[in-house]
């Protein structure tokens, strides 16, 4: 019985290494030369339900024992998997996806890099490690990803030609949304999520999953701007739904996504708000639209969404000043604080209470205001 240190973490190890800025985190390991029955007698915790994966009884890191799989049908559900003690490592190691992603570690630090890994991170490729690359579509989707979450690597042409070929042929048609969409959310959380997109674009798997879409050059510039200011990736998912021509399109492209509710929120005020965006700096009115829109006094939360992308140059024309943005959290502040109840109390016609309510919130917004700008 060997247990190997394999993938990411392998990885990023020799990337950081070379000075590259990525930090090892959770490692895996694979075990060859041993069974079911000898991991559990030797305290392991079976927790795999599809192939032998084991918890250590005392790191509770993830054990799998070494496998290979064969294809039985279409997308990544038609796997049969194979574990036994004479799989090799080797063996293991040929069934991953990319060489970057195909080298493991010795108990003594030694790298085993059957399929030139080490080669492949020192030329910043990404490169399938076999054909067998085609019978998994979640491939095309973490490729692109990895491509935006590695600044500087590009994608191998054999290996691109591999992931059009998936779409054309309907591999990835197996795609269901939970998985599209976690792949999205790692992506928009990189520093350069629109090579992700890029990358889709590029095979034809976007347009094919979603061809509602447009990203035009002014909407990447938007996600890109969004993610430099550490904008929450579901909430760049609701920049990204802007692609769409209007805010029903945009709805079903969320939902066939199985996007998070506030991307959703989000994405319906955006459409909404997007006209303001350039003139909040410049007039009371213009607040007073986007606190209206958002429901500023039971859904806060909406407009410091919307202000903190205005600042990061995410939507509107130019970006916000910080100034500016403090202005409206103020007025935000004031427009919220206003006591409605007393307001109403003191109002003998019902009807009149809620126009009372708004022009008592108008005045203290244009208090704020003016005040802001003497």
């Amino acid at each position: 019985m060997k247990t190997f240190i394999v993938g990411g973490y392998v990885r990023d190890l020799l990337l950081s290494q070379s000075g590259f800025p990525v930090h090892p985190n959770d490692r895996d390991w694979v075990v060859v030369g041993s069974s079911p029955e000898e991991m559990v007698s030797l305290g392991f915790l079976p927790v795999g339900a599809g192939f032998p994966v084991f918890l250590h009884p005392k790191t509770h890191e993830e054990y799998a024992l070494a496998r290979t799989e064969r294809k039985q049908g279409r997308g990544y559900h038609g796997f049969i998997f194979h574990t036994s003690p004479d799989v090799t490592l080797e063996e293991d190691l040929r069934r991953r996806d990319l060489t970057i992603n195909a080298m493991a570690m010795d108990a003594e630090g030694r790298i085993i890099d059957p399929y030139g890994g080490r080669r492949d991170l020192e030329l910043r490729l990404l490169r399938h490690v076999s054909e067998a690359f085609i019978e998994d579509p979640v491939r095309i989707l973490r490729v692109a990803r990895f491509l935006a979450q590695l600044p500087g690597f590009r994608i191998a042409e054999e290996t691109e030609a591999l992931m059009a070929e998936m779409v054309h042929n309907g591999e990835a048609d197996a795609l269901v949304p939970e998985r599209i969409l976690q792949e999205f959310i790692k992506g928009l959380s990189t520093p350069n999520p629109m090579l992700m997109f890029t990358a889709l674009n590029k095979c034809g798997l976007l347009e094919h999953l979603f061809p509602m879409l447009r990203i035009s050059e002014k909407l990447a510039h938007s996600i890109q701007a969004a993610a430099t200011s550490k904008i929450p990736a579901s909430q760049i998912l609701a920049v990204l739904s802007l692609g769409c021509s209007d805010a029903d399109k945009a709805s079903s492209f969320l939902n066939a996504l199985r996007a998070p509710a506030d991307s959703q929120e989000i994405s319906a005020v955006l459409f909404e708000v997007s006209p303001l965006t350039d003139s909040l700096s410049q007039s009371s009115e213009a607040a007073e639209k986007l606190f209206r829109i958002c429901d500023a006094v039971r859904r806060p939360y909406r407009v410091e969404a919307v202000l903190r992308m205005c600042e990061a140059g995410a939507i509107g024309n130019t970006a916000l000043r910080s100034e500016d943005a403090e202005r409206l959290r103020k007025a935000l502040a004031a427009w919220r604080n206003i006591p409605a109840g007393s307001i109403a109390a003191r109002q003998p016609n019902p009807r009149a209470i809620p126009n009372a309510i708004l022009t008592a919130r108008r005045e203290a917004l244009q208090s704020v205001w003016e005040a802001d700008l003497k």
